[in-house]
Formats: C-alpha cells, sequence, structure tokens
C-alpha cells in the first residue's frame, strides 16, 4: 500500500482490517480516486475520507467498489460482512455542543453541528432495483428523458416539412 497515509494508531482492529481490505480493492481496480469518484454515486473527498478512516462508507459505496473491481458474488458477500463488522466497531466521532445561547452551531455542511454526517447519497437511477425505480426517482427521469425524445422528433420532423 505504497502511496496511502498511514492508519491511525488507535483504530479498532475490525476497521483497521476492513480499510486495508478497501484500499487493496481501489488499488486492484487501478482507478484514481476521481475515477472512482465518477464511476459511482460517491465523490473523491468521499472516497478519499473511506479509504483512510475518516468515516465509514456507506454499503453502497463498498457493493459499488466490489463490482467495479470485478468481484464475485461470494468475495462480494464476505467484503459486505467486513463493512458490517468494522461499521459497528467504528470509532463515532465527536459531537459539537450547542452554543450557550441555545442555538445549535452549523458544521461546515450547514447542518446542526450535533448531528453526524451521513454521506449516503441516492444511487444514480440506472443503479437502482427495478422495484424502486419505478415508482421512485428513477422512473421520473426516464419518463422525462422519453418525453425529451420525443419532442425533440417531433421538433424535427415539424422543422424538415416547414423548412423542407
Amino acid at each position: 500500500m505504497g502511496g496511502w497515509q498511514p492508519l491511525p494508531d488507535d483504530l479498532p482492529p475490525e476497521v483497521r482490517h476492513f480499510v486495508e481490505q478497501l484500499r487493496l480493492l481501489k488499488d486492484r481496480t487501478g482507478l484514481s480516486l476521481v475515477a472512482l469518484g465518477a464511476r459511482t454515486a460517491y465523490s473523491k473527498s468521499s472516497w478519499h475520507r473511506y479509504l483512510n478512516a475518516g468515516q465509514p462508507p456507506p454499503r453502497q459505496a463498498v457493493a459499488a467498489l466490489c463490482r467495479i473491481a470485478g468481484l464475485a458474488d461470494t468475495e462480494a458477500e464476505r467484503f459486505t460482512v467486513r463493512w458490517e463488522m468494522a461499521v459497528q466497531a467504528w470509532p463515532r466521532p465527536a459531537t459539537v455542543p450547542a452554543t450557550p445561547g441555545g442555538a445549535p452551531e452549523e458544521r461546515g455542511d450547514g447542518g446542526p453541528a450535533g448531528e453526524e454526517y451521513e454521506d449516503d447519497p441516492t444511487l444514480p437511477w440506472w443503479d437502482t432495483p427495478p422495484e424502486e425505480s419505478a415508482r421512485g426517482r428513477g422512473g421520473w427521469l426516464l419518463w422525462t428523458a422519453v418525453l425529451l425524445l420525443l419532442l425533440t422528433v417531433l421538433v424535427g420532423v415539424v422543422g424538415t416539412v416547414a423548412f423542407g
């Protein structure tokens, strides 16, 4: 793991093992953090936090990396078990108390300081299971794309007829 930052000494063994395995899996893909971010629903900075044990990755991020790395189902399942063990043992960040005036302080992302930051973006519509995409955001996006395509074809036909 040549180019990686050293992990904190106080990490629980489950977390350390999981992050080391996650790093190996990322290295196996040959992708940079930018490229990995482009191929998943997670940003470069999110992957940086996950791979340096700054924050536990969401299950979907681990599943996306397993898929990109070409892991077989049994290997991906083992990775999910490692993830579950690591998340249970992951050190919890200290929460920042509210200001003395009663108003909560804000974090850098605009949310209240006492709440933990959860980086779990919605899966892109092409990655959502079929039962969710038909009734959720994916269905809406698909219908919008179909309507835009039909509108484009209609404008093309009208333009061809009008300007012959």
